[in-house]
């Protein structure tokens, strides 16, 4: 059983590293990262040049501690890409490189990029 888990992991990391090795985030068009657990999801719009976070949300932030929007579903990802799009505009970042990790573009991800798209956010 414990081969088995460190083999997913291993793999895991391979996937997200297969697909990180092509993106790279700038001051101008940062890389918005997200990423799912099994009970929460997390955005970050990141400037890989200097190494900083430039903003970031989760579902588990005290804007949506005790909201519905609390957990990880549709409706709280959608809110997740608003509020991400509206920080990005903020900044006066207009594009992003669009960083999905080892994850599957569909569903909740799929969600939460075109709450993005819809809120001004270019990828």
């Amino acid at each position: 059983m414990k081969n088995q888990i460190e083999n997913n992991q291993r793999l895991r990391k391979k996937r997200a590293l297969r697909v990180r090795k092509h993106l790279r985030g700038t001051g101008e068009k940062p890389r918005l990262c997200v990423v799912k657990s099994n009970c929460h999801i997390q955005a970050q719009l990141i400037d890989d040049e200097k190494g900083v976070t430039l903003c970031g949300i989760s579902t588990y932030d005290k804007h949506f501690r005790n909201t519905e929007f609390n957990r990880k579903n549709k409706a709280s990802a959608k809110k997740l890409g608003e509020y991400i799009a509206e920080a990005a505009k903020g900044k006066n970042i207009k594009e992003c490189v669009f960083d999905r990790g080892p994850f599957k573009y569909h569903g909740i991800l799929a969600e939460l990029a075109d709450a993005a798209r819809a809120g001004g956010l270019e990828f």
